[in-house]
């Protein structure tokens, strides 16, 4: 039986996530491209994957989604740097961006409080047991992190950090 591990050539596990990930706004001045991510070992039967990016830490009472994507298809193994590019044109075909907190269907970069202890951005890849996710095209992260779940056959995921003076 097979692990199911996710990496990033770009982000080490338990690592500092690299300035140029960062937002660019809100007084944060990276590029906001999405780094790249590659997994293997999903579990048989698995019929899409869901990505996601979020920090518990967030000064909101409910964290911070920085990145959802849902209908990955069952033979995408890995996403390029910058796929959650506004306009999903270098994710897979049939995969959706979800609205991120900042309000975009796109990849939100890192873009702590200054002065705040590092956050924890966690990874995570699902893999789940439908081809499709019934959400509308503008569902919230909660509704999609609730199907998410619910269709999930497992999950892989690894955790990094990153703070602002």
């Amino acid at each position: 039986m097979s692990t199911f591990t996710l990496t990033s050539p770009d982000i080490p596990s338990g690592g500092t996530v690299p300035q140029h990930f960062e937002f660019d706004g809100f007084g944060c001045s990276g590029r906001n491209e999405s780094p790249a991510l590659q997994w293997s070992g999903a579990p048989e039967g698995a019929k899409s994957f869901a990505l996601t990016v979020y920090d518990p830490d967030a000064p909101t009472g409910s964290g911070w989604w920085h990145w959802f994507v849902v209908d990955l298809p069952a033979d995408t193994t890995a996403l390029a740097p910058n796929a959650g590019a506004k306009g999903s044109a270098q994710l897979p075909q049939g995969a959706r961006q979800i609205r991120n907190d900042y309000g975009a269907m796109a990849w939100g970069g890192m873009c702590p409080p200054p002065g705040d202890k590092p956050h924890r951005y966690i990874f995570t890849v699902h893999a789940l047991s439908v081809p499709r996710l019934d959400i509308p095209d503008d569902a919230t992260a909660a509704l999609a992190g609730f199907m998410v779940n619910a269709h999930s056959l497992a999950k892989a995921s690894f955790t990094a950090t990153y703070g602002r003076a």
